[in-house]
């Protein structure tokens, strides 16, 4: 389908590939692994044709269509996200518009029985068939699924895309890439903006695509659950196996060890045989011998032991000192921003020792709250921290904080104190920081390098509570293992807020699901947690409560036959209106009613009843004060009788 040939890339000296050849056929599921700095990001912009290689080809034939999704791009911001979305359907748009152009020229003409006529008709008819074929009968509904499964309400359809941050513009992307449908994708990174139900709604979508896919994931559980071929890129070479990531390194272990017995072997034979050469040279009665094993040893095929990467972050964090038994305690906590209301009366209690993972959708207060924790942020209720606890925290945007006119080795000697101050080469050795990687400005560094950076200043302080904002986002496979076994051995309190499945498991041991401005605690691992989500969501799928006017709850079976996308967007643009209306007319009688207490005020005093029009204004504005009321019962009527067949 797709072939890279003898590709290699360089950069002044330094090649990234080295006559790198590989094939992606249909149906693959390849997953790209490195580390950080490896090239895979470059491989992808080479294969969808973004930057062309040094020396070597990739060859994609005319008719396959590509699907790239970069770590990071320029996005529009002049639709609502419904609209913006719509762009993946151009074709089928274009095809609408022709259809109906069509449409009208038939339904004004009169000659039925003309050959222009007849050619209409034939047009029509391959037009409607092509515009069925690509999906235009239901490519509203798609996007609705796919909008949604990426973390979307209904709610935000509408919404411009300038109103969203950039995380979320890029699930936008994301969804339209997937909605193109194109025959190989190339994606560099999608869970990094994803929350952990939208990378299980992702995994089953690609795992049931019918095209390839080429997929660069940090991820190791979306990896396995999606791939079922890994291709490694080390030290410039390639080592491509049919398998998924975790049967890859197992596989690659094995053949290494062989590889190894196989070159200790050779290594004796050879050595046996030169010691032999040497110790029969000069003697004639050897002489066919002492020839035949040279001749030997200069046609042996001699095996090669490929280079290994063992570079890997050494992560060991300082011992803390004790803190009290309760490190968190909420009581009723809220925060709101503005009129926007994120956390609503919260209770929540982090013990010592404890390893606590915050989970839930994007905008859901996990960050918010964990700020609030580390007391950057005012809220209301209460709040308390414990006994000699000492915080340290790591913020999502750690990496994009520090300076970065200033060295790597300038960024912790500026922070460090004491005897540390001796030590920081080491330290920076530990963290993949080696020889002139000390010396680079902290600008021209990766993210993977600037996130392994802002981690050492985190621990050049003993502090007895950690908390980690989206630690792994940048952080490469090896580096991530060496994180989490840090994290699980390091015997303070850990609180980590992340999307990350793998790194989470074996490593938490409460769960705080953050849903709906509540918090509901979950004891047990992330995997017990994912599957108890599961099978709740499978109930809510099979029934729903809503509440009637007379106050009573009723259980509401869901329908399949569900209102239609326009039908929901006429019914949520009446009831904002009512919404609008019923708040006009309560501002409304409120003022009438402080007028007429006024008024009733002033008629209790004698001298101010000369005046006969105050007694017509005063019976006027009772009568709009009655007019007012009966107006918000008939509002207010109709919009409970809306709001009833709002079942989604």
């Amino acid at each position: 389908m797709i072939s890279v040939d003898q590709l290699v890339v360089s950069f002044g000296g330094f090649e990234l590939f080295k006559k790198v050849s590989f094939l992606i056929g249909p149906k693959d599921r390849i997953g790209l692994v490195g580390k950080n700095g490896a090239g895979k990001s470059t491989l992808l912009k080479i294969i969808s044709g973004l930057q062309p290689p040094s020396e070597g080809n990739v060859v994609v034939p005319k008719d396959v269509r590509i699907g790239y999704l970069p770590q990071h791009m320029n996005v529009a911001d002049k639709h609502s996200v419904f609209e913006e979305t719509k762009k993946a359907f151009d074709e089928i748009l274009d095809l609408k518009k022709q259809i109906d152009k069509i449409n009208h020229e038939i339904a004004t003409r009169e000659d039925y029985e003309s050959e222009e006529y007849l050619k209409l008709i034939t047009q029509i008819t391959e037009l409607n068939d092509h515009y069925q074929m690509l999906g235009g009968g239901n490519f509203e509904a798609e996007i609705e699924q796919t909008l949604m499964g990426l973390g979307f309400e209904r709610s935000d359809f509408t919404r411009p895309t300038n109103e969203f941050s950039g995380g979320w513009r890029m699930r936008i992307e994301l969804a339209k890439i997937l909605l193109k449908k194109p025959d190989i994708f190339l994606l560099d990174e999608p869970t990094n903006h994803l929350d952990i139900e939208s990378i299980q709604w992702l995994e089953d979508f690609l795992k049931n695509y019918p095209g390839s896919v080429v997929l660069v994931s940090h991820d190791r559980a979306f990896l396995d659950a999606i791939t079922n071929r890994t291709v490694e890129i080390s030290l410039g070479k390639i080592y491509d196996y049919k398998a998924n990531y975790s049967r890859y390194l197992e596989l690659r272990q094995e053949q290494r060890e062989t590889q190894l017995a196989a070159f200790k072997n050779q290594q004796k034979l050879i050595e046996e045989t030169e010691k032999f050469i040497e110790r029969f040279r000069y003697k004639a009665t050897k002489a066919v011998q002492v020839q035949s094993r040279s001749k030997m040893l200069d046609k042996l095929d001699r095996i090669e032991i490929e280079e290994e990467d063992n570079s890997r972050l050494n992560i060991r964090f300082q011992p803390p000192e004790r803190s009290g038994t309760v490190v968190v305690d909420c009581k009723q906590l809220s925060k709101s921003y503005g009129s926007l209301n994120v956390l609503d009366e919260i209770d929540l209690t982090i013990e010592r020792g404890e390893k606590v993972a915050f989970v839930g959708k994007n905008g859901e207060g996990k960050t918010t709250l964990a700020r609030v924790i580390l007391n950057e942020l005012e809220y209301s209720g209460e709040l308390k921290i414990g006994h000699n606890v000492k915080v340290g925290y790591f913020a999502q945007n750690q990496a994009q904080l520090m300076d970065e006119n200033l060295s790597v080795l300038e960024t912790i000697d500026q922070i460090a104190v004491g005897d540390i101050r001796t030590k920081i080469r080491d330290i920076l050795g530990a963290f993949m920081f080696s020889g002139e990687d000390v010396d680079k400005k902290v600008k021209v560094l990766s993210g993977g390098e600037r996130t392994r950076l802002a981690m050492i200043r985190l621990m050049l302080e003993p502090v007895n509570f950690l908390v980690m904002d989206e630690p792994t986002n940048h952080l490469d496979m090896r580096s991530k293992e060496m994180l989490k076994q840090a994290l699980a051995e390091y015997p303070g309190t850990v609180l980590v807020v992340s999307h990350d499945r793998e790194f989470l498991d074996g490593l938490v041991n409460v769960v705080y699901e953050f849903r709906h401005k509540k918090v509901k605690q979950h004891l047990g691992g992330i995997y017990d947690f994912l599957q108890r989500k599961k099978m709740e969501s499978l109930k809510e799928l099979e029934k729903k409560r809503v509440k009637r006017p007379n106050g009573k709850e009723v259980v509401q079976e869901t329908k399949q036959e569900q209102l239609s996308y326009e039908e929901r967007k006429e019914l949520n643009r009446n009831l904002s209106r009512l919404e609008k209306s019923i708040g006009q007319i309560e501002e409304n009688i409120s003022n009438l009613e402080i007028e007429i207490e006024e008024m009733d005020k002033l008629m209790v005093n004698p001298e101010n009843l000369s005046d006969s029009s105050i007694f017509e204004k005063y019976n006027g504005r009772k009568a709009d004060l009655e007019k007012a009321m009966t107006d918000w019962e008939t509002a207010h009527e109709e919009y409970e009788e809306l709001k009833l067949k709002k079942n989604w």
